[in-house]
C-alpha cells in the first residue's frame, strides 16, 4: 500500500517509534524521495508528498490487545479514539503526523471471554 506525507522525516519517526513499524533498507534510491516498512507480511510505501483531503487514506493494523495498544498510544501522547466494537470486532482511530487515519483492529478471537 502507498501512502502520502508531508514530511517523510516525522513519517518515519511516527510510523518506526511510535507505531513499532520495521523499515525495510531494499528500496531502490531511483524510485524518489520515500521508504518502505514492514507490516506483518505486508508493507506500507511511504512517499513524500501531499496527501488527499481528509479521510483519503485509511488503512488498519491488527492488534492483538486494543486496550493496552491505545493505553500505550496514549502515554506518548498521540491521540486515539475510544475503542467500539464493530460486529464480532473492536477497533479505535489515530492518525499520523499528515493526517492519514489509521485503524486499530482486534479480532473477536482476541478478545474473548475464557
Amino acid at each position: 500500500m502507498s501512502l502520502m506525507v508531508h514530511d517523510l522525516d516525522d513519517a518515519l519517526d511516527f510510523y518506526t517509534g511510535v507505531l513499532g513499524l520495521r523499515l525495510r533498507t531494499d528500496r531502490p534510491a531511483s524510485a524518489g524521495r520515500g521508504a518502505w516498512l514492514d507490516v506483518g507480511g505486508h508493507q506500507i510505501h511511504l512517499i513524500e508528498g501531499t496527501p488527499p483531503p481528509a479521510f483519503g487514506q485509511h488503512f488498519a493494523l491488527r492488534t492483538a490487545d486494543l486496550d493496552a495498544e491505545r493505553e500505550r498510544l496514549l502515554r506518548r501522547g498521540v491521540p486515539v479514539s475510544e475503542a467500539v466494537t464493530i460486529g464480532t470486532a473492536r477497533q479505535a482511530f489515530l492518525r499520523d503526523p499528515s493526517g492519514n487515519q489509521i485503524e486499530l483492529h482486534e479480532t473477536a478471537s482476541s478478545h474473548a471471554e475464557p
